[in-house]
């Protein structure tokens, strides 16, 4: 798929251009008959993949959820072995194995948390420069390039840990283009951005590779605003790969969907002037907000990154205090309750009555087979064993993991591992649920599952509260909108 150049980008120096070693010379890949089974597990999660990759494309790696996109970038990264993983055929980067490649690599995972290393945003950017023996003179500018490319809202004195998910996830690309690699696998990268955060991130990366002096594999299941600056769409499948055409476009996630109608029933919780501080941040993480959520309608929470939708969630979800305001809980949801406030509640308590799925789904994850795991909430709330079995492998079935039963949650995709934490608070069929980004990772058809089995739970008179940057769910299942 050839297209005319990318689109304009920030003007700024060259963030891949010019310095030395690798710097400058773009990879090439090439995968033979390339499989990979990992290492708990009894099926392949990639078989069959031919595939080359000429020096300075741009290539974007599209496939089902699940499907082994991710799998694939950490077979490029050379990450396999430190897991134990089988791999079988041939995997080459510039003629080498993958981890011989590493110096010249740029990869930003599904999970920036994973890839921070430390406590100020600036250092954390300076880190794999220092690691590559550049001159001190030289580091800061380019981290500050990187910082401004990527679109970083704060200087370099940001601590990292008061950075929200989208925040962090430009501060580690910022961190990647800082290295000019000569390879770049971007897994995901604009899935937790706002709107005009993933166009800044897209621009930067056109602007980094139009010189052609790195290979770009980029891996993201909202593949349609990549197409202008991608050479070709290589789709995942069972057995191998795909190649699509230049006429190719991305299937519609909304096409044929037909939810059951929202319901208009009493405020079972809401926040009154509700906010949040960190303990020695001289601003809230979230000022003092206002919100209700009613039975059987669904409140989306949207707004750009670092505005507090996420800490909003945690105090909604009875897993925060306020530090200002309150947030109560209506008699009816508080029934057998003595206290109106859900973050006094007892563990046993609040998860029968509100089911909350993270940011990061790994956060909430604590057993060792997605079984146990969905069985884990029901039987906690008194459930019978047998009872909690049968919930367990209704949702296992209702959002396609009955294959990974048996797997660790660790195991999955990251789209996998999205739709396990959503039935994991669907497991006990609360009245509220209290969702951070429930769609993230999702293809055409898991999307729309994931959506019919939340409206679902809205017309039985559940209270829904989504906070998303995906704007399809927002037009799709939200009654109520609170933009922050």
């Amino acid at each position: 798929m050839t297209t005319p150049g990318p689109p304009e980008a920030p003007s700024l120096p060259g963030v891949l251009g010019g310095g030395g070693g690798s710097e400058g010379t773009p990879a090439r890949v090439v995968a033979r008959g390339l499989g990979v089974r990992h290492a708990s597990r009894r099926a392949w999660a990639l078989t069959g993949i031919d595939l080359v990759v000429e020096p300075g494309e741009r290539v974007l790696l599209t496939g089902a959820s699940g499907a082994g996109k991710s799998t694939l970038l950490a077979a490029l990264a050379g990450i396999l072995d430190a897991e134990g993983a089988e791999v079988t055929g041939e995997l080459t980067v510039d003629g080498g194995e993958p981890r011989g490649a590493r110096g010249g690599l740029g990869l930003l995972a599904q999970d920036p948390d994973s890839q921070l290393v430390m406590t100020r945003a600036g250092d954390d950017v300076a880190f794999g420069l220092e690691n590559a023996g550049l001159p001190a003179d030289e580091i800061w500018p380019r981290v500050d390039q990187a910082l401004a490319a990527v679109g970083f809202p704060y200087g370099r004195d940001r601590p990292t840990q008061a950075l929200s998910g989208g925040e962090k996830q430009r501060l580690v690309l910022a961190g990647v283009l800082a290295r000019r690699p000569s390879l770049l696998l971007l897994d995901e990268p604009t899935a937790q951005l706002d709107p005009p955060g993933a166009a800044l991130v897209r621009a930067a990366v056109a602007r980094a590779t139009a010189d052609r002096t790195a290979t770009t594999i980029v891996v993201d299941h909202d593949a349609g605003p990549w197409l202008p600056l991608v050479d070709r769409v290589v789709e995942v499948v069972p057995g191998g790969l795909v190649e699509h055409g230049a006429g190719w476009r991305p299937p519609s996630r909304t096409a044929g969907l037909h939810l059951p109608p929202a319901v208009d029933g009493p405020v079972l919780l809401s926040a009154a002037a509700a906010g949040f501080t960190y303990r020695g941040s001289p601003v809230p993480a979230l000022p003092p907000t206002t919100a209700q959520l009613r039975s059987g309608r669904t409140l989306a929470v949207t707004g750009p990154n670092g505005t507090g939708k996420s800490t909003l969630a945690l105090l909604l979800a009875g897993l925060r205090a306020p530090t200002t305001g309150r947030v109560d809980a209506a008699a009816e949801l508080a029934a057998g309750v003595r206290n109106r406030e859900p973050h006094r509640w007892r563990a046993g308590e609040l998860v029968s009555r509100i089911g909350t799925v993270f940011q990061h789904p790994e956060q909430q994850f604590l057993t060792g087979r997605l079984r146990d795991e969905l069985a884990l909430g029901p039987l906690r709330s008194g459930e019978h064993a047998t009872a909690a079995r049968a919930t367990a492998e209704a949702l296992l079935e209702r959002l396609g993991l009955t294959a990974f039963a048996e797997a660790n949650p660790y195991t999955l995709s990251g789209g996998q591992q999205r739709r396990l934490s959503v039935a994991t608070a669907l497991a006990t069929a609360p009245r509220v649920l209290v969702l951070d980004e429930p769609t993230f990772g999702q293809d055409a058809a898991t999307w729309r599952e994931l959506v019919t089995l939340l409206a679902e739970q809205r017309a039985r008179g559940c209270a829904v509260a989504v906070v998303t940057h995906d704007t399809d769910l927002v037009e799709a299942l939200a009654d109520d909108r609170l933009a922050l």
